[in-house]
Protein backbone atom coordinates (compact mmCIF):
# COMPACT_ATOMS: atom_id res chain seq x y z
CA UNK A 1 0.00 0.00 0.00
CA UNK A 2 1.34 3.41 -0.97
CA UNK A 3 1.71 6.14 1.68
CA UNK A 4 -0.73 9.04 1.58
CA UNK A 5 -1.12 12.58 2.88
CA UNK A 6 -2.61 12.38 6.39
CA UNK A 7 -5.40 14.75 7.48
CA UNK A 8 -6.66 12.98 10.61
CA UNK A 9 -4.78 11.92 13.71
CA UNK A 10 -1.05 11.46 14.22
CA UNK A 11 1.21 10.48 11.33
CA UNK A 12 2.50 6.90 11.19
CA UNK A 13 5.81 6.07 9.46
CA UNK A 14 5.44 4.00 6.24
CA UNK A 15 1.69 4.69 6.25
CA UNK A 16 1.78 8.46 5.73
CA UNK A 17 4.03 10.91 3.97
CA UNK A 18 5.83 12.62 6.83
CA UNK A 19 8.97 14.53 7.72
CA UNK A 20 11.31 13.45 10.47
CA UNK A 21 10.08 15.15 13.66
CA UNK A 22 13.65 15.52 14.90
CA UNK A 23 14.22 18.78 12.99
CA UNK A 24 11.29 20.46 14.74
CA UNK A 25 12.27 19.11 18.16
CA UNK A 26 15.94 19.97 18.55
CA UNK A 27 15.15 22.58 21.21
CA UNK A 28 12.97 20.05 23.05
CA UNK A 29 15.75 17.45 23.01
CA UNK A 30 18.12 20.04 24.47
CA UNK A 31 15.70 20.82 27.29
CA UNK A 32 15.40 17.11 28.10
CA UNK A 33 19.19 16.74 28.22
CA UNK A 34 19.28 19.69 30.64
CA UNK A 35 16.73 18.00 32.97
CA UNK A 36 14.26 20.86 32.45
CA UNK A 37 10.55 20.88 33.18
CA UNK A 38 8.85 22.84 30.39
CA UNK A 39 5.80 23.36 28.21
CA UNK A 40 5.29 22.62 24.53
CA UNK A 41 2.51 24.76 23.12
CA UNK A 42 1.20 24.99 19.56
CA UNK A 43 -2.10 25.48 17.72
CA UNK A 44 -4.53 22.83 16.55
CA UNK A 45 -3.45 20.17 14.06
CA UNK A 46 0.19 21.25 14.04
CA UNK A 47 1.62 17.80 14.72
CA UNK A 48 1.90 17.80 18.52
CA UNK A 49 0.73 14.21 18.97
CA UNK A 50 2.94 12.94 16.14
CA UNK A 51 5.90 14.67 17.81
CA UNK A 52 5.13 13.17 21.23
CA UNK A 53 4.78 9.65 19.89
CA UNK A 54 8.08 9.99 18.05
CA UNK A 55 9.80 11.28 21.19
CA UNK A 56 8.57 8.39 23.34
CA UNK A 57 9.47 5.76 20.74
CA UNK A 58 12.88 7.34 20.15
CA UNK A 59 13.71 7.56 23.87
CA UNK A 60 12.53 4.02 24.61
CA UNK A 61 14.61 2.61 21.74
CA UNK A 62 17.71 4.46 22.93
CA UNK A 63 20.11 4.01 25.80
CA UNK A 64 19.67 7.30 27.68
CA UNK A 65 16.03 7.64 28.79
CA UNK A 66 12.75 5.86 29.39
CA UNK A 67 9.62 7.75 28.43
CA UNK A 68 5.84 7.68 28.69
CA UNK A 69 3.18 9.83 27.00
CA UNK A 70 -0.06 10.36 28.96
CA UNK A 71 -3.12 12.02 27.40
CA UNK A 72 -4.88 14.25 29.97
CA UNK A 73 -7.86 14.99 27.72
CA UNK A 74 -10.10 12.66 29.77
CA UNK A 75 -9.80 14.99 32.76
CA UNK A 76 -10.87 18.09 30.81
CA UNK A 77 -13.16 20.57 32.60
CA UNK A 78 -13.38 18.48 35.82
CA UNK A 79 -12.66 20.87 38.66
CA UNK A 80 -12.47 18.51 41.65
CA UNK A 81 -9.13 16.65 41.86
CA UNK A 82 -10.61 13.22 42.62
CA UNK A 83 -13.04 13.48 39.66
CA UNK A 84 -10.29 14.65 37.31
CA UNK A 85 -7.53 12.31 38.47
CA UNK A 86 -9.47 9.02 38.40
CA UNK A 87 -9.92 8.97 34.58
CA UNK A 88 -6.45 10.48 34.19
CA UNK A 89 -4.89 7.64 36.19
CA UNK A 90 -6.81 5.04 34.22
CA UNK A 91 -5.51 6.56 31.00
CA UNK A 92 -2.00 6.66 32.51
CA UNK A 93 -2.23 2.96 33.40
CA UNK A 94 -2.98 2.04 29.78
CA UNK A 95 -0.12 4.25 28.56
CA UNK A 96 2.37 2.72 30.98
CA UNK A 97 1.33 -0.83 30.05
CA UNK A 98 2.12 -0.09 26.39
CA UNK A 99 5.18 2.11 26.72
CA UNK A 100 6.80 0.79 29.92
CA UNK A 101 5.61 -2.85 30.05
CA UNK A 102 8.18 -3.84 32.67
CA UNK A 103 6.68 -1.37 35.18
CA UNK A 104 4.01 -2.30 37.74
CA UNK A 105 1.34 0.40 37.95
CA UNK A 106 0.24 1.35 41.50
CA UNK A 107 -3.31 0.63 42.63
CA UNK A 108 -5.48 3.52 41.50
CA UNK A 109 -7.80 3.44 44.52
CA UNK A 110 -4.79 3.58 46.82
CA UNK A 111 -3.41 6.59 44.95
CA UNK A 112 -6.75 8.39 45.17
CA UNK A 113 -6.95 8.06 48.96
CA UNK A 114 -5.00 11.33 48.86
CA UNK A 115 -5.86 13.07 45.55
CA UNK A 116 -3.56 16.00 46.27
CA UNK A 117 -0.59 13.61 46.21
CA UNK A 118 -1.88 11.05 43.68
CA UNK A 119 -0.01 12.35 40.64
CA UNK A 120 3.20 12.89 42.58
CA UNK A 121 3.02 9.41 44.13
CA UNK A 122 2.47 7.87 40.68
CA UNK A 123 5.49 9.63 39.22
CA UNK A 124 7.67 8.60 42.17
CA UNK A 125 6.62 4.98 41.72
CA UNK A 126 7.36 5.00 37.98
CA UNK A 127 10.73 6.72 38.52
CA UNK A 128 11.74 4.11 41.10
CA UNK A 129 11.02 1.20 38.76
CA UNK A 130 12.77 2.29 35.55
CA UNK A 131 16.49 1.78 35.03
CA UNK A 132 17.12 5.08 33.23
CA UNK A 133 16.04 8.72 33.76
CA UNK A 134 12.30 9.03 33.17
CA UNK A 135 10.74 11.51 30.73
CA UNK A 136 6.99 12.11 31.16
CA UNK A 137 4.96 13.92 28.49
CA UNK A 138 1.48 15.07 29.57
CA UNK A 139 -0.64 15.89 26.52
CA UNK A 140 -3.66 18.26 26.44
CA UNK A 141 -2.75 19.49 29.93
CA UNK A 142 -4.30 22.91 29.34
CA UNK A 143 -7.74 21.28 29.61
CA UNK A 144 -7.31 20.98 33.38
CA UNK A 145 -9.22 23.62 35.35
CA UNK A 146 -9.81 24.92 38.85
CA UNK A 147 -8.69 22.91 41.88
CA UNK A 148 -7.63 19.94 39.74
CA UNK A 149 -5.28 22.12 37.70
CA UNK A 150 -3.83 23.78 40.81
CA UNK A 151 -3.33 20.41 42.52
CA UNK A 152 -1.72 18.89 39.41
CA UNK A 153 0.78 21.74 38.96
CA UNK A 154 1.54 21.92 42.67
CA UNK A 155 2.31 18.20 42.86
CA UNK A 156 4.70 18.51 39.93
CA UNK A 157 6.42 21.46 41.57
CA UNK A 158 6.77 19.70 44.92
CA UNK A 159 8.26 16.63 43.25
CA UNK A 160 10.61 18.76 41.18
CA UNK A 161 11.94 20.61 44.22
CA UNK A 162 12.38 17.37 46.18
CA UNK A 163 13.82 15.21 43.38
CA UNK A 164 17.38 15.38 44.75
CA UNK A 165 16.21 13.33 47.71
CA UNK A 166 13.32 11.27 46.30
CA UNK A 167 12.84 9.56 42.89
CA UNK A 168 11.00 11.79 40.44
CA UNK A 169 11.05 12.21 36.64
CA UNK A 170 14.18 13.58 34.98
CA UNK A 171 11.93 15.73 32.73
CA UNK A 172 8.24 16.58 32.62
CA UNK A 173 6.71 18.37 29.62
CA UNK A 174 3.20 19.80 29.61
CA UNK A 175 1.76 19.91 26.10
CA UNK A 176 -1.22 21.87 24.82
CA UNK A 177 -2.33 24.99 23.00
CA UNK A 178 -1.30 27.37 25.80
CA UNK A 179 1.64 28.07 28.07
CA UNK A 180 1.31 27.23 31.76
CA UNK A 181 0.78 30.84 32.80
CA UNK A 182 -2.33 30.88 30.59
CA UNK A 183 -3.90 27.85 32.29
CA UNK A 184 -4.73 30.04 35.26
CA UNK A 185 -7.76 32.24 34.61
CA UNK A 186 -9.41 32.79 38.01
CA UNK A 187 -8.03 35.07 40.70
CA UNK A 188 -8.21 32.40 43.39
CA UNK A 189 -6.23 30.01 41.19
CA UNK A 190 -3.64 32.70 40.49
CA UNK A 191 -3.08 33.14 44.20
CA UNK A 192 -2.73 29.38 44.68
CA UNK A 193 0.00 29.08 42.03
CA UNK A 194 1.64 32.47 42.47
CA UNK A 195 4.99 30.63 42.26
CA UNK A 196 4.50 30.29 38.47
CA UNK A 197 6.01 33.75 38.11
CA UNK A 198 9.12 32.85 40.09
CA UNK A 199 11.75 30.11 40.01
CA UNK A 200 9.73 26.93 39.41
CA UNK A 201 9.71 23.74 37.35
CA UNK A 202 7.85 25.73 34.72
CA UNK A 203 9.92 28.85 34.31
CA UNK A 204 7.61 30.30 31.71
CA UNK A 205 10.07 32.85 30.38
CA UNK A 206 13.05 30.60 29.69
CA UNK A 207 11.53 27.17 29.22
CA UNK A 208 8.38 27.43 27.09
CA UNK A 209 8.86 25.66 23.76
CA UNK A 210 6.68 25.67 20.69
CA UNK A 211 6.51 23.69 17.46
CA UNK A 212 7.52 25.71 14.46
CA UNK A 213 5.67 25.36 11.17
CA UNK A 214 7.18 23.66 8.13
CA UNK A 215 9.54 25.70 5.99
CA UNK A 216 9.05 26.04 2.22
CA UNK A 217 11.95 23.63 1.74
CA UNK A 218 10.30 21.07 4.03
CA UNK A 219 7.00 21.53 2.18
CA UNK A 220 8.82 20.65 -1.04
CA UNK A 221 10.47 17.67 0.67
CA UNK A 222 7.04 16.31 1.67
CA UNK A 223 5.71 16.70 -1.88
CA UNK A 224 8.88 15.00 -3.21
CA UNK A 225 8.00 11.89 -1.20
CA UNK A 226 4.79 11.62 -3.23
CA UNK A 227 6.76 12.12 -6.44
CA UNK A 228 9.20 9.38 -5.49
CA UNK A 229 6.39 6.88 -4.84
CA UNK A 230 4.05 7.76 -7.74
CA UNK A 231 6.04 9.74 -10.30
CA UNK A 232 3.63 12.70 -10.06
CA UNK A 233 5.50 15.99 -9.77
CA UNK A 234 4.62 19.24 -8.01
CA UNK A 235 5.87 22.27 -9.91
CA UNK A 236 8.11 24.65 -7.98
CA UNK A 237 5.40 27.31 -8.32
CA UNK A 238 2.83 24.89 -6.85
CA UNK A 239 5.04 24.17 -3.84
CA UNK A 240 5.64 27.89 -3.34
CA UNK A 241 1.90 28.66 -3.47
CA UNK A 242 1.12 25.78 -1.13
CA UNK A 243 3.59 27.15 1.38
CA UNK A 244 2.31 30.73 0.95
CA UNK A 245 -1.32 29.75 1.57
CA UNK A 246 -0.55 27.50 4.54
CA UNK A 247 2.49 29.33 5.96
CA UNK A 248 3.79 25.87 6.77
CA UNK A 249 0.77 24.64 8.76
CA UNK A 250 1.08 20.82 8.63
CA UNK A 251 -2.65 20.03 8.40
CA UNK A 252 -3.28 22.58 5.66
CA UNK A 253 -0.32 21.31 3.62
CA UNK A 254 -1.53 17.73 3.86
CA UNK A 255 -5.16 18.65 3.20
CA UNK A 256 -4.34 20.62 0.05
CA UNK A 257 -2.02 17.93 -1.28
CA UNK A 258 -4.56 15.18 -0.54
CA UNK A 259 -7.32 17.11 -2.30
CA UNK A 260 -5.16 17.62 -5.39
CA UNK A 261 -3.66 14.15 -5.86
CA UNK A 262 -6.63 12.04 -4.74
CA UNK A 263 -9.52 14.05 -6.18
CA UNK A 264 -8.54 16.81 -8.59
CA UNK A 265 -5.53 15.36 -10.45
CA UNK A 266 -5.67 11.58 -10.15
CA UNK A 267 -3.67 11.08 -13.35
CA UNK A 268 -0.11 10.70 -12.04
CA UNK A 269 1.37 11.80 -15.37
CA UNK A 270 -0.12 15.30 -14.87
CA UNK A 271 2.09 17.77 -13.01
CA UNK A 272 0.48 19.60 -10.08
CA UNK A 273 0.43 23.37 -10.72
CA UNK A 274 -0.27 26.53 -8.76
CA UNK A 275 -3.76 26.58 -10.26
CA UNK A 276 -4.46 23.10 -8.86
CA UNK A 277 -3.42 24.28 -5.39
CA UNK A 278 -5.70 27.32 -5.68
CA UNK A 279 -8.62 25.11 -6.73
CA UNK A 280 -7.97 22.81 -3.78
CA UNK A 281 -8.03 25.81 -1.46
CA UNK A 282 -11.48 26.81 -2.72
CA UNK A 283 -12.79 23.28 -2.23
CA UNK A 284 -11.46 22.92 1.30
CA UNK A 285 -12.79 26.32 2.34
CA UNK A 286 -16.20 25.72 0.76
CA UNK A 287 -16.57 22.26 2.29
CA UNK A 288 -15.33 23.51 5.67
CA UNK A 289 -13.28 20.42 6.43
CA UNK A 290 -13.15 19.27 10.05
CA UNK A 291 -10.12 21.27 11.21
CA UNK A 292 -11.36 24.49 9.63
CA UNK A 293 -14.91 24.04 10.90
CA UNK A 294 -13.82 23.40 14.49
CA UNK A 295 -11.43 26.33 14.42
CA UNK A 296 -13.96 28.76 13.01
CA UNK A 297 -16.60 27.71 15.51
CA UNK A 298 -14.44 29.69 17.93
CA UNK A 299 -15.32 32.91 16.10
CA UNK A 300 -18.62 32.90 17.99
CA UNK A 301 -16.80 33.18 21.31
CA UNK A 302 -16.70 36.63 22.87
CA UNK A 303 -13.01 36.47 23.78
CA UNK A 304 -12.16 35.75 20.12
CA UNK A 305 -14.50 38.46 18.81
CA UNK A 306 -12.85 41.06 21.04
CA UNK A 307 -9.59 40.60 19.13
CA UNK A 308 -10.73 39.78 15.58
CA UNK A 309 -13.32 42.59 15.41
CA UNK A 310 -10.83 45.50 15.75
CA UNK A 311 -8.43 43.72 13.37
CA UNK A 312 -11.09 43.69 10.66
CA UNK A 313 -11.80 47.39 11.08
CA UNK A 314 -8.13 48.33 11.56
CA UNK A 315 -8.71 49.79 15.01
CA UNK A 316 -6.47 49.37 18.08
CA UNK A 317 -7.11 46.68 20.68
CA UNK A 318 -9.71 47.61 23.30
CA UNK A 319 -8.07 49.12 26.38
CA UNK A 320 -9.66 46.54 28.70
CA UNK A 321 -8.56 43.50 26.68
CA UNK A 322 -7.19 40.74 28.91
CA UNK A 323 -3.86 39.04 28.22
CA UNK A 324 -5.71 35.76 28.70
CA UNK A 325 -7.93 36.51 25.68
CA UNK A 326 -4.94 37.19 23.46
CA UNK A 327 -3.10 34.10 24.70
CA UNK A 328 -6.21 32.02 24.08
CA UNK A 329 -6.54 33.15 20.45
CA UNK A 330 -2.82 32.69 19.83
CA UNK A 331 -3.10 29.20 21.31
CA UNK A 332 -5.89 28.33 18.90
CA UNK A 333 -3.50 29.10 16.05
CA UNK A 334 -5.85 31.66 14.46
CA UNK A 335 -3.35 34.47 15.00
CA UNK A 336 0.41 34.72 15.29
CA UNK A 337 2.85 37.44 16.28
CA UNK A 338 5.32 38.21 13.48
CA UNK A 339 7.97 40.88 13.91
CA UNK A 340 6.08 42.20 16.93
CA UNK A 341 2.75 42.58 15.08
CA UNK A 342 -0.40 40.53 15.52
CA UNK A 343 -1.49 38.85 12.27
CA UNK A 344 -3.87 36.17 11.07
CA UNK A 345 -1.77 33.01 10.92
CA UNK A 346 -2.00 32.40 7.17
CA UNK A 347 -3.87 33.51 4.02
CA UNK A 348 -6.29 30.57 4.27
CA UNK A 349 -7.43 31.57 7.76
CA UNK A 350 -7.54 35.20 6.63
CA UNK A 351 -10.03 34.30 3.95
CA UNK A 352 -12.17 31.81 5.81
CA UNK A 353 -12.63 34.15 8.78
CA UNK A 354 -14.29 36.64 6.46
CA UNK A 355 -16.26 34.05 4.52
CA UNK A 356 -17.58 32.53 7.72
CA UNK A 357 -18.65 35.86 9.19
CA UNK A 358 -20.33 36.98 5.95
CA UNK A 359 -21.84 33.70 4.74
CA UNK A 360 -25.42 34.42 5.84
CA UNK A 361 -25.34 37.87 4.26
CA UNK A 362 -23.90 36.47 1.01
CA UNK A 363 -26.65 33.89 0.52
CA UNK A 364 -29.21 36.56 1.37
CA UNK A 365 -28.14 38.72 -1.57
CA UNK A 366 -30.38 36.85 -4.00
CA UNK A 367 -31.24 39.98 -5.98
CA UNK A 368 -27.58 40.66 -6.78
CA UNK A 369 -26.64 38.96 -10.06
CA UNK A 370 -22.88 38.72 -10.71
CA UNK A 371 -23.34 38.76 -14.50
CA UNK A 372 -24.70 42.32 -14.33
CA UNK A 373 -21.25 43.66 -13.46
CA UNK A 374 -19.17 41.88 -16.10
CA UNK A 375 -18.35 43.66 -19.36
CA UNK A 376 -18.61 41.85 -22.73
CA UNK A 377 -14.81 41.38 -22.72
CA UNK A 378 -14.99 39.56 -19.35
CA UNK A 379 -13.61 42.47 -17.29
CA UNK A 380 -15.23 43.66 -14.08
CA UNK A 381 -17.24 46.88 -14.44
CA UNK A 382 -16.04 48.56 -11.24
CA UNK A 383 -17.95 51.88 -11.63
CA UNK A 384 -21.21 50.00 -12.15
CA UNK A 385 -20.45 47.69 -9.24
CA UNK A 386 -19.72 50.59 -6.89
CA UNK A 387 -22.91 52.43 -7.85
CA UNK A 388 -24.86 49.25 -7.13
CA UNK A 389 -23.07 48.95 -3.79
CA UNK A 390 -24.10 52.51 -2.85
CA UNK A 391 -27.71 51.75 -3.73
CA UNK A 392 -27.66 48.53 -1.73
CA UNK A 393 -25.99 50.15 1.28
CA UNK A 394 -28.57 52.92 1.44
CA UNK A 395 -31.56 50.59 1.09
CA UNK A 396 -30.61 47.50 3.09
CA UNK A 397 -26.89 47.25 3.79
CA UNK A 398 -26.56 49.77 6.62
CA UNK A 399 -29.35 48.01 8.51
CA UNK A 400 -27.94 44.53 7.89
CA UNK A 401 -24.51 45.66 9.08
CA UNK A 402 -25.98 46.40 12.51
CA UNK A 403 -26.94 42.73 12.79
CA UNK A 404 -23.37 41.41 12.75
CA UNK A 405 -22.10 39.98 16.03
CA UNK A 406 -18.88 41.76 15.03
CA UNK A 407 -20.41 45.21 15.41
CA UNK A 408 -17.26 47.30 15.09
CA UNK A 409 -16.45 45.83 11.67
CA UNK A 410 -20.07 45.51 10.46
CA UNK A 411 -19.70 47.94 7.50
CA UNK A 412 -16.49 46.23 6.34
CA UNK A 413 -18.09 42.80 6.56
CA UNK A 414 -21.16 43.95 4.64
CA UNK A 415 -19.02 45.27 1.79
CA UNK A 416 -17.03 42.04 1.70
CA UNK A 417 -20.23 39.98 1.60
CA UNK A 418 -21.41 42.06 -1.36
CA UNK A 419 -18.07 41.73 -3.18
CA UNK A 420 -17.81 38.00 -2.50
CA UNK A 421 -21.28 37.50 -3.95
CA UNK A 422 -20.24 39.31 -7.15
CA UNK A 423 -16.78 37.79 -7.48
CA UNK A 424 -17.64 34.13 -6.68
CA UNK A 425 -16.79 31.88 -9.60
CA UNK A 426 -15.05 34.54 -11.68
CA UNK A 427 -12.16 35.67 -9.49
CA UNK A 428 -11.19 36.11 -5.88
CA UNK A 429 -10.84 38.69 -3.13
CA UNK A 430 -7.64 39.11 -1.09
CA UNK A 431 -7.82 40.83 2.28
CA UNK A 432 -5.15 42.39 4.46
CA UNK A 433 -6.23 43.50 7.91
CA UNK A 434 -4.24 44.43 10.97
CA UNK A 435 -4.63 46.25 14.27
CA UNK A 436 -4.14 49.99 14.39
CA UNK A 437 -4.10 50.75 10.65
CA UNK A 438 -7.53 52.30 10.78
CA UNK A 439 -8.41 50.76 7.42
CA UNK A 440 -8.96 47.48 5.58
CA UNK A 441 -7.03 46.68 2.41
CA UNK A 442 -8.69 44.59 -0.30
CA UNK A 443 -7.80 43.70 -3.79
CA UNK A 444 -10.09 42.00 -6.26
CA UNK A 445 -8.71 39.85 -9.06
CA UNK A 446 -11.18 39.27 -11.86
CA UNK A 447 -10.77 38.58 -15.55
CA UNK A 448 -7.00 38.86 -15.30
CA UNK A 449 -7.11 42.37 -13.81
CA UNK A 450 -6.54 43.58 -10.24
CA UNK A 451 -8.59 46.25 -8.48
CA UNK A 452 -7.40 47.76 -5.18
CA UNK A 453 -10.00 48.81 -2.60
CA UNK A 454 -9.31 50.53 0.71
CA UNK A 455 -12.10 50.68 3.29
CA UNK A 456 -12.26 53.44 5.88
CA UNK A 457 -14.76 54.60 8.50
CA UNK A 458 -15.22 58.35 8.57
CA UNK A 459 -15.86 59.70 12.05
CA UNK A 460 -14.31 63.18 11.69
CA UNK A 461 -13.72 65.71 8.93
CA UNK A 462 -10.05 64.94 8.32
CA UNK A 463 -10.46 61.17 7.77
CA UNK A 464 -10.66 61.39 4.00
CA UNK A 465 -7.45 63.38 3.59
CA UNK A 466 -5.60 61.17 6.07
CA UNK A 467 -6.53 58.09 4.08
CA UNK A 468 -5.18 59.20 0.69
CA UNK A 469 -1.58 58.56 1.76
CA UNK A 470 -2.47 55.04 2.89
CA UNK A 471 -4.14 54.28 -0.44
CA UNK A 472 -1.16 55.62 -2.39
CA UNK A 473 1.22 53.43 -0.38
CA UNK A 474 -0.99 50.43 -1.05
CA UNK A 475 -1.03 51.18 -4.78
CA UNK A 476 2.76 51.37 -4.76
CA UNK A 477 2.87 48.06 -2.88
CA UNK A 478 0.82 46.21 -5.53
CA UNK A 479 2.23 48.14 -8.50
CA UNK A 480 -0.99 49.84 -9.68
CA UNK A 481 -1.79 53.45 -10.57
CA UNK A 482 -5.54 53.33 -9.91
CA UNK A 483 -7.53 52.31 -6.85
CA UNK A 484 -10.79 52.72 -4.94
CA UNK A 485 -11.48 54.21 -1.53
CA UNK A 486 -14.81 53.22 0.07
CA UNK A 487 -15.53 55.80 2.77
CA UNK A 488 -18.24 54.91 5.28
CA UNK A 489 -19.58 58.11 6.81
CA UNK A 490 -20.44 57.20 10.40
CA UNK A 491 -21.36 60.73 11.44
CA UNK A 492 -24.97 61.37 12.46
CA UNK A 493 -25.57 64.75 10.82
CA UNK A 494 -24.92 64.27 7.05
CA UNK A 495 -27.90 63.31 4.89
CA UNK A 496 -27.83 60.41 2.42
CA UNK A 497 -27.46 62.97 -0.38
CA UNK A 498 -24.30 64.25 1.29
CA UNK A 499 -22.93 60.78 2.01
CA UNK A 500 -23.42 59.19 -1.40
CA UNK A 501 -20.93 60.35 -4.03
CA UNK A 502 -18.24 59.08 -6.38
CA UNK A 503 -15.39 61.36 -7.39
CA UNK A 504 -11.79 61.07 -8.54
CA UNK A 505 -8.72 62.40 -6.79
CA UNK A 506 -5.36 62.56 -8.58
CA UNK A 507 -1.98 62.33 -6.87
CA UNK A 508 1.48 61.87 -8.37
CA UNK A 509 0.21 60.16 -11.50
CA UNK A 510 -2.21 57.94 -9.56
CA UNK A 511 -6.01 58.07 -9.42
CA UNK A 512 -8.12 57.31 -6.35
CA UNK A 513 -11.84 56.78 -6.99
CA UNK A 514 -13.53 57.88 -3.75
CA UNK A 515 -16.86 56.18 -3.05
CA UNK A 516 -18.89 57.78 -0.28
CA UNK A 517 -21.52 55.74 1.55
Amino acid sequence: MLPYFNTSGPCIPDKHYMLSPEHRLRHVLRLVDEEKYFTIHAGRQTGKTTMLQWLVESFNRGDMYRAVWIDVEVAREREEPIKAFRPLLRRAKRAVSRQLPEVTFPDIDELLRDPDNAIGDLLRSLSEQVDKPLVVLFDETDGLVGKAMVSFLTQLRDGYIDRRYSPFPHTVALVGQRQVRDYVLRDEDRRAVAWLGSTSPFNITAEAATLRMFTEEETGELMAQHTEKTGQRFSQEAVGHLFYLSQGHPWLINAFADQVVNRDVEDRSVEVTKEHIETAKETIITERRAHIDSLLARLREERVRRIIDPMLSGNPMPADLLDDDLSYVLGLGLLVIREGALEVANPVYREIIIRTLTYTQQVGLVSVKPAWYVKPDGALDMPKLMKAWQKFWRKDGHLAADGFHYRESGPHLMLMAFLQRIINGGGHVEREYALGRGALDLWVEFGGAKHVIEVKLRRRTDTEEDTYEQVLRYLDHVGLTEGWLVLFDMRKTPTWEDKLFIRDEHFEGKTIHVVGV
